[in-house]
């Protein structure tokens, strides 16, 4: 099933994330799918205010694959922008992500579909204009 969202400006993206992080359980896995600016890392603020976190802990993380959140409970935050193949994400043992308890959040997750659990929510962020963004659920 999709649901399709127009969502005006920062604070519209990061309110519904907030709101979507009351319906996530241990173990879920959001795919985040957008083009640079697209507003995956706003989104991710949300999702991390939504658990109790603060927005100014999320920092886009494209120089490192991983940052962990010590939210309540865990986010573990994927961006895989820079991942060579699938291999590497195995051989640095991330796809154990999948099975701790917290929340797992990847961007970029078409880098790894092939592994992406059929449980996993994808979400799809795209430009509508330079202030909203379309957001698609799956």
């Amino acid at each position: 099933m999709l649901a399709g969202y127009i969502l005006e400006g920062t604070e519209a993206t990061q309110k519904f994330a907030a709101a979507l992080s009351k319906t996530l359980s241990p173990r879920s896995l959001i795919a985040l799918s957008g083009d640079l600016g697209s507003g995956k890392t706003t989104f991710m603020q949300g999702l991390i205010q939504g658990f109790g976190g603060s927005q100014a802990m999320v920092q886009s993380p494209t120089f490192v694959y991983l940052h962990h959140y010590p939210t309540t409970p865990p986010v573990y935050h994927f961006d895989l922008y820079r991942l060579r193949s699938i291999d590497d994400f195995y051989a640095m043992g991330f796809e154990e992500y999948f099975e701790k308890d917290g929340i797992t959040a990847i961007e970029w997750p078409e880098r790894i579909a092939s592994i992406l659990p059929s449980t996993a929510i994808k979400i799809q962020l795209s430009f509508v204009s330079e202030t909203a963004r379309r957001l698609v659920i799956e």
